[in-house]
């Protein structure tokens, strides 16, 4: 039987049609296995990440929670009270606002005072662990394994004003959570733990009991899983190991899982159309082999480019197919697939660039885009600048009204500064914190300066906030380009430095200046040679005495730490002293003036002198648990007694943690030595806290002294300071006396021991040694003197301690 050419032409395209199908399906087949597992990975990752956030965000829940419940002012009263009834009512109350399956109130000894419908028995080591951590912040948080179950749990001191009681909040680590995270992340969810060497337990999971399982046995098998794939059951999946950190004594994690199959779908849905349309078309090429071709290959060819462009990250409008057939089926496939795609990448994107609280760019985004206006602004030769704008008193806000209103202050920023902007152009971004930050095209610094005063008068304005009325301002730095640099982190750091020197200079806003920088920059290089200046030896003590108002045999000097150094000569005390408190390079310049002033003492007593020399304690060596030990080292190395030491302190240095400051005083008092306050009326001490301090003298601040003659009330505070002091025992030291009117005032209200310019300036030990035997104020009655480590300032004008050495 012989075919004609019709049947042969449209047989041969048949089989060219079919076997150009098979192929296709065979080669889709290969691609989408491997895309399908590219896509599984992805997603795993994209949903590990949402799956952190999540977690993070229940921590921050349990957080702010157990903060509103441990400042609650009558949980507090409650505690203290030991009312029981009410405390566990407060514990029920909060915890069910945020259905919280712990809810513990532990004693400062970690034992349990209440708790909420929770049998702890006896304290993990894991939660002392975590109360541990709460000690050092203001919270602190983690996972735990208690009586064989896993919690999320977060503690936070109760404070009033020091730590009275813990508070411990924690979610329960089960299956409805593991199910909460599912229909979040689309992910299978399997939270998992291990204790040593045994192994590894199920806490909770999304999958079926013979899953559950087969996943144990994975994980007793290749320990933790990381981008693989695996089989379980009759499924494979790719699954991610997501480490938990609970404590060194256990091993847990969260097992995340994408099912391939799920990965699959669409590829397997192409594989069936594909299918279906290699049949109907070899049975339609059969007859109409021209018309198959054009209406089979002009849209495939159409959707495998729509299909490129998609690869290529373009999800625009898919090509128009409107047929009823498979093809059709295939575009809408395809157009489902792209939708789903696009609306994920959208919301990461949205994650990535914009900040969730006030809906801004963040400073990924604002940084891009301050790049790509750089090299528009390069190109046509236009200016731009940079507003850096910080908000004042943000933190007050929220100390006092809490993160709520501070989050509500942080969006009416936002707004404002949107609504202050009139240029389409320009852009505003939320940079952290409370730090924003706004990019003005085609403005040079002086137009940014007054966009900066519009700024400022809209910051100004009150702020009605959920009823409460808040009055902020904002501290602001301009950089402009090309004057202050050509590339976004140059304008962005400078912008920063002229904001911080706004702040400091109390001004609404500032213009970065160059020099500013170098000062700053030759600060740093004056901070890393001060580290040295020890090892060297460049620094000196300098003394100046002070005098009694009644005969005294024992000499008392007050000793000034000075810095000769090499090539830039005579340094400032307050050009040192501070960054040296700000990097903590302060204790080893505190180690050295001691052990400096004690073996000057120990010199001077073998020579016949007796001199009682004073040393200012800083807040960082109050606390330093070892200063203790190292200062009485000090006294039996030169042979100096403690009783002519005199250690001082200021009140706020006992402020900053009063338990641990008044143990190391009482320690300190106990090696012989004297005590004293010193700058007493500058801080905010309570006299609760100066009658538990082991101390023998009090120090009036000089800024009291200096007008004593001319401002009544500064009368006042001295002469009620100095019967304070005396009725509690304490002798009393004024400073800043450079007029003898004052002095003889001092001498007629009773003070012991003054000092000032009037008196000497701060001079070198030899020179100490010669007015002790030719001045008339060493040969008198009054001839006396302290030795203490502090900054002192000129004649006239009124010294501001920087830091305490």
């Amino acid at each position: 039987m012989r075919f004609s050419l019709k049947w042969k032409i449209a047989a041969w395209c048949a089989a060219l049609l079919l076997v150009t199908q098979i192929g296709g399906l065979l080669l889709f087949g290969e691609i989408g296995r491997g895309s399908a597992m590219a896509d599984a990975q992805a997603d795993l990752k994209t949903g590990d990440r949402v799956f952190a956030r999540l977690l993070d965000e229940r921590a921050s829940q349990l957080t702010q929670a157990a903060r509103v419940l441990a400042a609650d002012y009558g949980f507090r009263e409650a505690l203290l009270s030991q009312d029981r009834e009410t405390i566990e009512s407060a514990l029920a109350n909060h915890g069910g606002r945020i259905r919280a399956d712990v809810m513990l109130l532990l004693a400062l000894d970690e034992s349990i005072v209440a708790s909420s419908s929770f049998n702890l028995g006896r304290t993990p080591e894991r939660l002392r662990q975590l109360i541990e951590g709460a000690r050092s912040g203001a919270h602190s948080g983690g996972f735990a394994v208690v009586s064989g179950m896993l919690y999320q749990l977060v503690v936070v001191p109760v404070m009033a004003p020091v730590p009275v009681g813990w508070v411990v909040m924690g979610f329960s680590v089960d299956k409805s959570l593991a199910n909460d995270l599912k229909g979040v992340t689309g992910l299978e969810v399997s939270f998992v733990r291990r204790s040593g060497d045994k192994g590894w337990m199920l806490a909770s999971s999304t999958l079926n009991e013979p899953l559950q399982s087969a996943l144990l046995g994975e994980l007793s098998a290749n320990g933790a899983l990381q981008d693989e794939a695996l089989t379980l059951g009759d499924r494979d999946y790719v699954s991610l190991m997501h480490a938990i950190d609970a404590g060194p004594q256990q091993q847990v994690g969260a097992v995340l899982q994408l099912s391939l199959e799920r990965a699959l779908a669409p590829w397997n849905r192409l594989y069936r159309d594909w299918t279906g349309l290699t049949l109907i078309g070899t049975l339609l090429a059969l007859a109409v082999s021209a018309f198959m071709g054009r209406s089979i290959a002009s849209p495939v060819v159409r959707l495998a480019e729509f299909a490129r462009r998609v690869e290529s990250g373009e999800y625009g409008a898919p090509p128009a197919v409107a047929r009823g057939d498979e093809i059709g089926q295939l575009a809408n496939a395809f157009v489902h697939m792209t939708d789903a795609i696009s609306l994920r990448e959208t919301r990461i994107s949205e994650l990535a660039y914009y900040d969730v609280l006030t809906g801004l760019p963040n400073r990924a985004y604002f940084t891009e885009r301050l790049e790509e206006s750089l090299r528009t602004a390069a190109a046509d030769g236009s200016d731009l600048a940079v507003v850096c704008l910080d908000v004042d008193r943000f933190k007050m806000v929220n100390d006092t009204l809490g993160h709520e209103l501070g989050d509500l202050l942080l969006r009416e920023v936002a707004r404002r500064l949107r609504e202050t902007l009139r240029d389409v152009r320009d852009q505003v971004a939320r940079l952290g914190g409370d730090e924003f930050a706004v990019m003005l095209p085609g403005a040079d610094a002086s137009k940014a300066l007054s966009v900066a005063h519009r700024i400022a008068e809209a910051m100004n304005r009150p702020m009605n906030l959920d009823g409460q009325m808040v009055d902020v301002s904002a501290s602001m730095g301009v950089s402009a380009c090309p004057a202050h640099g050509n590339d976004a982190q140059s304008l962005l750091r400078h912008a920063d430095v002229a904001m911080y020197l706004a702040k400091r200079h109390n001004t609404m806003a500032e213009i970065y200046d160059p020099r500013h920088h170098d000062q700053n920059v030759e600060r740093l290089s004056l901070l890393s040679e001060l580290r040295l200046a020890v090892e060297r030896d460049e620094l000196v003590l300098y003394y100046q005495p002070k005098v009694s108002t009644a005969p005294d045999a024992v000499h008392h000097v007050e000793a000034l730490v000075r810095w000769i150094h090499p090539t830039r000569g005579f340094v400032p005390p307050f050009e040192f002293i501070p960054f040296a408190e700000q990097t903590g390079y302060i204790k080893a310049i505190t180690l050295w003036v001691m052990n400096a002033a004690i073996r000057q003492c120990g010199q001077w007593l073998r020579q016949g002198l007796e001199v009682n020399v004073s040393l200012n304690i800083s807040a960082r060596d109050l606390l330093n648990p070892e200063l203790p030990a190292l200062f009485a080292g000090m006294l039996e190395c030169h042979g100096c007694p403690a009783r002519l030491i005199t250690l001082e302190i200021t009140e706020s240095a006992v402020l900053d943690d009063p338990l641990r400051a008044l143990a190391n005083l009482q320690v300190l008092r106990e090696t012989g030595c004297a005590l004293s306050i010193d700058d007493y009326g500058t801080g905010y001490s309570s006299l609760s806290y100066l009658r538990q301090m082991p101390v023998s003298e009090m120090k009036i601040d000089r800024s009291f002294v200096m007008h004593l003659l001319d401002n009544p009330n500064d009368e006042i505070i001295v002469r009620s300071t100095i019967e304070l002091a005396h009725n509690m025992g304490l002798k009393v030291t004024a400073e800043g006396v450079e007029s003898e009117g004052v002095l003889e005032r001092l001498r007629l209200l009773g003070c012991d021991l003054a000092q000032g310019y009037l008196i000497s300036k701060p001079i070198p030990a030899e020179a100490l040694e010669k007015w002790f035997r030719e001045s008339h104020w060493a040969q008198g009655a009054a001839g006396s003197s302290a030795a203490a480590v502090m900054l002192d300032e000129p004649v006239g004008r009124a010294a501001t301690r920087t830091v305490a050495v």
